[in-house]
């Protein structure tokens, strides 16, 4: 396939009832700030269905035919990279100020053959299932089974994972003891600083010119490495720059047979900052969120078939242009608002790319993950919140879309005012903000390691984990299944759902005499499982550092061009991998009623337990409710409870914290789920809290679904127990009916909520503001209830987009009437 052949734009049907240049929606229920532009881009974004794209692929196949073998491995990804930024469709719709898609359309999403080659039969569950469906055509199908999958076939990096993982290791995961992030993804969840606001492309081009004249071939063993991979870094430069120019080119024809005097105007000045980003700094607000948004999709299109790039603290990094210009009077504030607007809806136009298997599983969302973190502090340790971040609030408010996923971050110096509007937003029920604590992020950053400096600078990406922003790869693994830790421990090392082995002989539960017997076993389990995870995921961190390099990437990344080295192989300033651990309130709740009822009270034998879990309470519907109702459980501030979660939370961190990866650094712990505690209910049978069989178990570090039976108070102080500055991120979710913050004077209570989390030393907070009845209304009319978002775990999305065991878990969650 070459440019020619290519379409150069697709532009699709005017809809309906358009009016000149601008649509108004016959019936809207938009916030009031929208103007037609806005509305009109938000329309067309939330009613286009998602649909697959083969383009890359086939771009990717023929050019690896052609020329594998030829060049190194990271020259090679660059100048796929390259030939994909010169022949993939481009887009420009009507009335869009921020161009450029991932894919030839909006909610186009392509496929990764190199990570993970989808089969035909993916194709075709994929565009029938009833949620989130992505569309193919038979043609594409076809095309694909012809031209892409025989050549890819033992090539792609999951099957080269899946071909040398230990025996041991494929039946925990088949068991759902953990999931593995990169068996068909790039590693990732990466944030930007502001270095990309004060230099463009050639400025990089020029800085790893320098380097490759510095290499010192004679004393440097690595020096051909580090020649290879500066000479990628350049080429992804160029192919980035070649991308934004073929969008000027395309602006300036559609230009010329506009007949609109304005859009001639606007397409014109588009294509002036096309030429101007990302090839040089970008001088305004405009050029610098196109900026932004060239990068972004330079990422995701290079490599990261489901990742979360992040532009970090994109408020603060903005804040400067929108001023200088305010000041110079070459913008108004509603011109500003309105090329956010219309960045928020581009994000939106890109929906995950599909997963198979496992991960299809565990992760049932179009979101990206891109997560805008608003507020926090300034590298100097200020207050970082400005009109900027204020307007980013409004357009969270009006757009009401499913993506970017955003943050507010609430320090000791963020102003009560900004906490407010925050809470006025979360009020409104669309599960965003979630709300983040620099003052105890900053500290764990800093307890791993960076320099405070760089730890002020960091932040969220994706869900809850932190990092270092434009100077650190902090790569999640993957989720720990702890629940199912304990439930292989109480067989002795068998899984119970399956009857094969998943883990290693601890003793038979039915002789331990203590409850410390009983949890030494669960620790030497615990510790087994996580050493077999560590492993395998350091042998695919060097997969990918060897077959799967990221040139572009490490070139925007602080210290990859100066050590010469990719960002997936050591090149950023920081190297970090996560687990993500899960299930904290389910195993601590369990552990207290094996502890209390069996081995203290002795009002159960550990055989009647292991029996009535074993037959999943059937009959047992008494003893079920003894247990519900007589156990100290997490999340009440009760100190039984609380100090078990304390225990199984310090012995995760001793089994993780410190362990070395592969890059001269560690692993570390953050509890997070994402979607994947529901996953882990499915594979999980029932547990000794009275917990059905494939229930969801508990998400992040939030109670038990339904107890928390004292309040929300209650609930963070027993958060607060957990040294939270130990790891890197751990998640709450808390559900309120919506009468509970119907006043201003209840928004403040909820502030004073955030507030007294955070002196705990809580990490991060999220809120559904929506009752049960409006739930079991929306699934029972779903038509009724389309924008209805609510927090899943990290990121929000459409209610009824969301599977029935998805839809469940949120209905579970307790629903709190005070705070």
């Amino acid at each position: 396939m070459n440019s020619a052949e290519v379409k150069h734009k697709v532009k699709p049907e005017r809809p309906a009832g358009a009016e000149g240049n601008f649509y108004t929606p016959k019936k809207s229920t938009l916030g009031p700030g929208m103007n037609k532009r806005v509305q009109l881009l938000r329309k067309l974004s939330v009613e286009t269905p998602e649909t697959l794209s083969i383009e890359r692929a086939l771009i990717s196949t023929r050019f690896y035919k052609e020329n594998y073998g030829k060049y190194s491995e990271p020259v090679m990804r660059a100048l796929n990279f390259l030939e994909i930024c010169k022949q993939k469709t481009i887009y420009i719709g009507d009335d869009e100020l921020i161009v450029a898609e991932r894919g030839p359309l909006p909610k186009s999403v392509p496929t990764f053959p190199e990570l993970t080659c989808h089969s035909v039969e993916d194709f075709h569950v994929l565009n029938t299932r009833d949620q989130q469906r992505y569309t193919i055509s038979q043609e594409d199908i076809d095309t694909y089974e012809r031209e892409v999958i025989p050549y890819w076939k033992g090539r792609t990096m999951r099957e080269r994972i899946f071909s040398h993982v230990p025996n041991e290791w494929q039946r925990a995961y088949e068991a759902g003891v953990f999931t593995e992030f990169m068996e068909q993804r790039a590693p990732g969840h990466t944030a930007l600083d502001g270095t990309i606001y004060g230099k463009g492309m050639l400025d990089y081009k020029k800085e790893i010119s320098d380097h490759i004249n510095r290499l010192d071939f004679l004393n440097d063993p690595e020096a051909t490495e580090k020649l290879e991979e500066l000479k990628a870094m350049d080429i992804s430069c160029d192919a980035v720059i070649v991308f934004a120019e073929r969008h000027a080119d395309l602006a300036e024809e559609m230009a010329a047979s506009e007949t609109h005097p304005q859009r001639v105007k606007e397409l014109n000045r588009i294509a002036e900052v096309c030429r101007r980003v990302p090839a040089h700094a970008p001088q305004n607000l405009w050029e610098a969120i196109q900026m932004y948004w060239f990068v972004h999709l330079g990422t995701i299109t290079e490599l990261n078939g489901w990742d979360a790039m992040n532009p970090g603290h994109f408020d603060q990094h903005l804040t400067p242009f929108y001023e200088k210009e305010i000041a110079e009077g070459t913008i108004t504030r509603d011109e500003a608002k309105e090329l956010i607007s219309c960045f928020w809806i581009k994000v939106n136009n890109h929906p995950a790319p599909p997963k198979v298997g496992i991960t299809a599983r565990e992760s049932g969302t179009f979101n990206d993950f891109t997560n805008i973190n608003i507020g926090g502090i300034k590298p100097d340790g200020t207050d970082g919140v400005s009109e900027v971040s204020y307007m980013m609030l409004e357009v969270i408010e009006e757009l009401h879309i499913l993506q970017p996923g955003n943050s507010v971050h609430i320090a000791k110096v963020t102003p009560d005012a900004f906490l407010q509007a925050a809470g006025k937003l979360i009020r409104q029920g669309h599960g965003y903000p979630s709300v983040f604590n620099p003052d105890v992020y900053v500290q764990e950053l800093v307890n791993q390691g960076k320099s405070l400096q760089d730890a002020r600078e960091g932040g969220c990406s994706g869900c809850i984990e932190v990092g270092a922003f434009g100077k650190e790869a902090y790569l999640l693994t993957g989720y720990l299944n702890v629940p199912k830790v304990l439930e292989i421990t109480l067989n002795n090392g068998i899984d119970p759902v399956t009857g094969k082995v998943a883990g290693i002989e601890t003793g038979d539960p039915l002789v331990f005499k203590s409850f410390d017997e009983l949890y030494e076993a669960f620790l030497k389990q615990l510790n087994f499982v996580v050493d077999q995870k560590i492993r395998v995921s350091n042998y695919i961190d060097q997969m990918f550092a060897k077959y799967a390099p990221a040139p572009f990437l490490s070139v925007v990344i602080e210290d990859c061009i100066s050590k010469g080295k990719d960002y997936y192989n050591g090149g950023p300033r920081y190297n970090t991998n996560y687990i993500q651990c899960t299930g904290l309130g389910t195993v601590t709740d369990s552990l207290s009623v094996l502890k209390k009822h069996v081995f203290e009270d002795k009002t159960f034998s550990m055989e009647t337990i292991l029996d009535a879990v074993a037959k999943n309470f059937e009959g047992e519907e008494v003893l079920r409710q003894r247990i519900l109702n007589r156990t100290p459980f997490f999340g009440n501030d009760d100190e039984y409870a609380d100090t078990i979660a304390v225990q199984v939370y310090n012995d995760l961190l001793k089994a993780i914290d410190g362990k070395p990866n592969t890059k001269g650094e560690s692993f570390h712990l953050n509890m997070l789920s994402t979607t994947c505690h529901v996953y882990f209910g499915l594979v999980l049978g029932a547990t000794p809290n009275g917990r059905f069989s494939g229930k969801s178990i508990s998400d992040g570090t939030s109670p038990s679904h339904g107890c928390d039976t004292h309040g929300p108070t209650n609930v963070i102080r027993s958060l607060g127990k957990l040294d939270q500055k130990r790891s890197g991120g751990t998640l709450l979710n808390l559900r309120f009916v919506p009468s509970l913050l119907k006043r201003d004077k209840d928004v403040e209570k909820l502030g004073h909520l955030i507030r007294s989390y955070f002196s705990l030393g809580g990490h991060h907070i999220q809120f559904n503001v929506v009752d049960t009845a409006t739930l079991l209304a929306a699934q029972a009319c779903p038509e009724d209830y389309r924008d209805l978002l609510v927090r899943m775990a990290g990121y929000s999305d459409y209610f009824n987009d969301m599977n029935a065991d998805l839809q469940q878990e949120v209905i579970d969650r307790t629903e709190n009437e005070s705070i």
